[in-house]
């Protein structure tokens, strides 16, 4: 049977508040087996996305090889009744047709995108929680296990404790929205100037920090009840609790990009603790009360990979699987699976996910040199006998490498398809990388990729069994080797390690073996190839244009090294500008004062910037086919370094003309 899981909205607003059915993804399921998976936003580049996941629906067919009509059923990631719910608002505040159902607006968008007039009876919507359970669980490859969901909030519950095994997914327990634990930590990050999507920077934030600092605050919030349960201070889901105890004492809350002070380490600290704490009352209680030994840990929650590492290090399991996905997109899958099952076709147990790579490829090596041809008035490009080799030798002599290669990742991970590379041992690497490539805070940890037969050397990986290979998990780096792994070691001595199998990603094994051949240190330095200002990579396009805004050495994609020929800011007279379909234009005129001229993107929280005449000139004009030659004429130095400043935020993109 084969399935499709859909996650995300309906594109009613251009402006739907970017939390509101976040993450849209397409996952393609084929009688159990994950064949392909995909977020939107690697297509419309806006970071965990909520809009509908048309380019997404559309790489899953194509990478099958299947036409709509092939499909046998659509999972959707939510229920019904809770989707015509929130579907009211929209009635009320931005009128859509009246009486329109979740169900009409699903099968309008899949007939108008794809001309697919799916029958009303082959779509069924999973229960949140349920879809994320079946995507962990599904993976897994266990036969039976304890699995547990754990995020902001699904229909009416943030938790939910299922048994797994024998093909059905028994519920045990579940727990309201008021006690959330993903919104007490979505939330409580606003006292250090971050927000929704900011969650994993709270948590490398954390380990600065002393959690003593603001322990009686924070304990403040909480009382833990027997049998797994416990209680938030009284108040309305989705208003903060952690308010008033650090109102009383005077906390100094940052406003984002002001300087991270050391209360702000502790009070990171403090609710690191917090959601270790209580999560693991929630789970050691239902270890204990159904004797499972097996964990699947899913959910919005379950990507805290310091909080996964205290579950390995609990002892309570003698294996825990993290799906790699565990956010809403994740649940996309899950989805597709519970509408197999709904009309028919129950799961059955399947071998344990062992790769992530599931959305599209480059393209076949005759596409990626043509593409990377077009650039060739800004880039060198050259195919070297042995590029895994080459590669490893510049990493070796200290270069900072983008590496594009086969299918990209599924999730908010790179491991090793979509990846910014570099030398794992000096610690300069992980300063340079925060600041000169990602623009973000220096606190930033960065993971290590490490060969399995060279795990054990650097990395405590004794105890419970896991899957290493989707850096879902935060280690204790072995003692004697932390000075070694300068730039991958965090500062309390733990790293968010991967380990690269040759089945899982044979290229990225090669590559580090080589390196620890040439220098005796088989770890590199992985993270996401992005900037601040978008998603990972997915296409040939994507990774010339973060490579030529950022400061990475060289760029490698498939067999092809590419190398810069001039600065970029003395090579954009050729180029093309184009809009995205978000660009927007607009000026501000206030008597006695001059024209303003604003570029923004037209979604919720979408950046803008303000742009000097000159410039905004030149953008109103952009028709797409012009270069910025042809529209601008000799450009100032200031304008060209303002229009290099603004696509690296990726207000429009740019190419050149063919």
């Amino acid at each position: 049977m084969l399935t499709l899981g859909i996650s995300g909205h309906f594109d009613l607003s251009p402006v739907l508040y970017r939390s509101y059915m976040h993450d849209a993804a397409a996952c393609l399921v084929a009688d159990g087996e994950l064949v392909a998976a995909v977020e939107e936003e690697r297509f419309n580049r806006i970071k965990k996305t909520n809009r509908f996941p048309t380019g997404a629906v559309r790489a899953c067919l194509d990478l099958a090889g299947v036409r709509p009509r092939d499909v046998d059923a659509v999972g959707y990631y939510f229920d019904q009744d809770l989707l015509d719910l929130g579907l009211l608002t929209f009635q009320v505040a931005a009128p859509v047709r009246p009486g329109t159902s979740g169900l009409d607006l699903l099968r309008d968008r899949l007939r108008a995108r794809f001309d697919w007039d799916i029958a009303p009876d082959r779509v069924v919507f999973a229960r949140h929680h349920l879809a994320h359970a079946w995507s962990s669980f599904a993976r897994s490859g266990m036969a039976d296990a304890l699995v547990v969901v754990m995020d902001g909030r699904g229909e009416d519950v943030s938790t939910t404790i299922y048994l797994a095994g024998s093909g059905e997914m028994r519920e045990l327990r579940s727990y309201p929205v008021p006690p959330s634990l993903g919104l007490l930590y979505q939330n409580a990050i606003g006292h250090v100037g971050y927000g929704f999507g900011d969650e994993y920077k709270v948590m490398g934030l954390a380990p600065y920090g002393d959690p003593a600092a603001y322990r009686e605050q924070f304990r403040s919030l909480y009382t833990l009840l027997p049998d797994g349960d416990y209680e938030l201070v009284a108040g309305l889901p989705d208003i903060n609790p952690t308010v008033a105890p650090f109102h009383a004492i005077g906390f100094p809350t940052r406003t984002a990009g002001e300087p991270v002070t050391q209360e702000h380490q502790d009070f990171a600290a403090g609710l690191q603790e917090t959601l270790e704490v209580l999560a693991m009352h929630v789970i050691a209680h239902w270890a204990r009360q159904t004797g499972a030994t097996r964990l699947c840990f899913t959910g919005g929650v379950a990507h805290n990979s310091s909080l996964n590492g205290v579950i390995l290090r609990s002892g309570l399991f003698e294996e825990v699987f993290v799906h790699p996905s565990s956010h809403d997109a994740g649940a996309a899958e899950g989805a597709a699976i519970v509408a197999a099952a709904r009309l028919g076709t129950p799961h059955t147990r399947v071998g344990r996910l062992t790769s992530a790579s599931l959305g599209p490829d480059l393209g076949t090596p005759d596409e990626v040199e043509r593409q990377l041809s077009e650039w060739s008035g800004i880039v060198d490009v050259e195919r070297p006998e042995d590029v895994v080799d080459a590669t490893a030798r510049l990493l070796a002599d200290g270069a900072v490498v983008g590496w594009a290669h086969g299918r990209s990742e599924f999730g908010p991970r790179a491991l090793g398809n979509r990846s910014i590379l570099a030398d794992a041992r000096p610690v300069e690497n992980r300063d340079r990388i925060n600041a000169m490539v990602k623009k973000r805070e220096g606190f930033r940890p960065f993971a290590p990729a490490v060969t399995p037969e060279a795990a054990a050397t650097y990395f405590d990986l004794t105890g419970t069994k896991a899957d290493h290979g989707f850096m879902s998990f935060v280690v204790h780096v072995q003692e004697d080797r932390r000075a070694e792994l300068g730039a991958v070691t965090h500062v309390d001595g733990t790293a968010r390690v991967q380990v690269v199998t040759p089945g899982a990603n044979a290229r990225f094994h090669q590559l580090i073996t080589r390196f620890g051949e040439l220098t005796g240190t088989p770890v590199l330095l992985n993270t996401s190839f992005n900037n601040n200002a978008e998603p990972i990579v997915q296409t040939v396009h994507d990774a010339l244009t973060t490579y030529l805004t950022t400061e990475i050495d060289v760029l490698v994609v498939e067999d092809f090294l590419v190398r810069r020929r001039e600065p970029v800011i003395r090579a954009l007279d050729d180029l093309v500008p184009a809009f995205r379909p978000d660009t927007r234009l607009r000026q501000d005129w206030r008597p006695g004062d001059e024209v303003r001229g604003e570029v923004y993107l037209s979604y919720s929280f979408g950046p803008s910037a303000k742009v000097s005449p000159a410039v905004f000139d030149l953008l109103a004009a952009v028709d797409g086919e012009s270069t910025i030659a042809a529209l601008a004429g000799e450009l100032t130095d200031e304008a060209r370094a303002e229009l290099v400043s603004l696509w690296r935020r990726r207000f429009f993109t740019l190419a050149p003309k063919r």
